[in-house]
């Protein structure tokens, strides 16, 4: 087990006086039943651990009627040996997308009161991609609006992976002390954190990717893992989606290093097929990101606040929502390239999606700019109170956007920018720089 921040959140929902049951939300293989269950175990004195993705069967223990003391009764009937004691006893309900009805239940468990159940799900941000018998049994099971607190996970971000490699809190203090003060980053670290950072791109946060990597050092291996990730969500496409949306699902999800490769990386559904029409495709699209796979990042009319408020709904780029998949989806030997500096062009797609996982596991949503008439920005996020522009280099760059934005406050309302890259902390003419591995520390709004 490597520390993980929502141990801290964990935490925070047990001692709140007025919590309720809890779901733990996040894209399949991110580490959420080995979280929940390491707290289980740490805070209670017996478990009830229901799988009902690997046990189908354990969906009885619900029918006909959701009381806990039934329901209690049926489990213990089925399984002897568990022992269910008021106070000390937490009911875990694992992939609880797979019954409806248990989820159902949570509405009973809280009302009871005797009993904590904490619940993780992979799937349950999709909607309208389930059979009519499943439909219908979710209708019947009464979702629990208002009796279950709900928890969003993300695969390990950049800090988490600092963790797992030994690094301590008072090197990430120093990182925060030179941001802060805009002071370079003494050679040692800074290169041991570029280091740090090339192999993030490479193994990404998959708990499982993580593991293999630090005990084997052995890319290959690393790739098997999250290949078989890739093929793993390619396998839920199918099996939770209509037969008229498989394909299209698929598509949409396999077109995803082309859509980045193009110079400009706005989503575009002639790539996921030729002569395609987006009315084809968008549910399948929304399919994705409510599975939590991808991460989309919308144009902006202007680089002013609200920027949720300034969106252009049809106009996005698409970014895998952790790097280690989408370097797994590019041919063998890009890991190589990768250590070696030998990208060419499509390196600075690489670094945009780094940019894009790393914001997003901080649970920003992502957003760009882009006009007609050349000015385009990487990312633009709401930091220190303020719309500030991010550019992404995976070299040093000149960054012609974001010195015509600053140059025209009048018009951009834009009075200073963040540049990210291969080089150390610095700033220039309102333009702050910083070295990519200091992304993560960009938590302001």
């Amino acid at each position: 087990m490597y520390k993980r921040k929502i141990e801290t959140r964990l935490k925070s929902w047990l001692i709140d006086s007025s919590h309720k049951p809890l779901v733990v939300k996040g894209v399949r293989q991110c580490g959420k039943t080995s979280s929940v269950m390491a707290f289980a175990e740490q805070n209670f004195k017996h478990i009830v651990y229901l799988d009902f993705r690997e046990h189908p069967e354990y969906k009885k223990f619900f029918s006909p009627n959701l009381d806990v003391n039934a329901i209690i009764m049926r489990i213990t009937a089925a399984m002897p040996d568990v022992v269910i004691e008021p106070g000390d006893t937490c009911f875990i309900f694992d992939e609880i997308q797979d019954c409806p009805k248990a989820r159902g239940a949570l509405k009973y468990f809280h009302l009871d009161g005797r009993f904590e159940v904490m619940s993780t799900g992979s799937l349950l941000g999709v909607n309208g991609y389930k059979s009519k018998e499943e439909m219908e049994e979710e209708q019947e099971a009464s979702i629990p609006v208002g009796f279950e607190d709900i928890l969003n996970m993300y695969p390990m971000d950049f800090e988490e992976w600092l963790w797992a490699n030994g690094i301590k809190q008072m090197h990430i203090d120093y990182l925060k002390k030179c941001m802060d003060e805009v002071s370079p980053v003494e050679a040692a670290l800074h290169d041991r954190f570029r280091e740090l950072l090339y192999q993030y791109v490479i193994v990404g946060g998959m708990p499982e990717a993580v593991s293999v990597f630090l005990k084997t050092k052995q890319i290959g291996k690393v790739l098997a893992v999250q290949r078989r990730i890739i093929d793993e969500y390619k396998a839920d496409m199918v099996k939770y989606a209509p037969a008229v949306d498989k394909s299209r699902i698929r598509e949409c999800f396999e077109s995803i290093p082309a859509q980045l490769a193009r110079e400009y990386k706005k989503f575009t559904y002639s790539v996921v097929k030729p002569r395609s029409r987006g009315r084809d495709y968008v549910g399948s699209l929304q399919w994705i990101e409510d599975a939590g796979i991808v991460k989309r990042c919308y144009n902006t009319e202007i680089t002013e606040l609200p920027l949720d408020g300034n969106k252009i709904a049809s106009e996005f780029k698409v970014y895998m929502a952790d790097i280690g998949l989408l370097i797994s989806m590019l041919e063998d030997g890009t890991q190589s390239s990768i250590l070696e500096g030998d990208l060419f062009g499509y390196k600075g797609a690489i670094f945009e999606n780094l940019v894009a996982d790393m914001l997003g596991k901080m649970g920003r949503k992502l957003y760009y700019y882009h006009k007609d008439g050349g000015v385009e920005l990487d990312f633009l996020m709401r930091y220190n109170g303020r719309c500030v522009p991010v550019e992404c280099k995976a070299r040093n760059g000149n960054a012609k956007s974001m010195r015509t934005v600053l140059s025209h406050p009048e018009k951009y309302r834009v009075e200073s920018a963040i540049k990210l890259g291969d080089y150390n902390v610095g700033i220039k003419d309102n333009m702050l720089t910083l070295p990519l591995y200091m992304t993560f520390l960009l938590t302001e709004v």
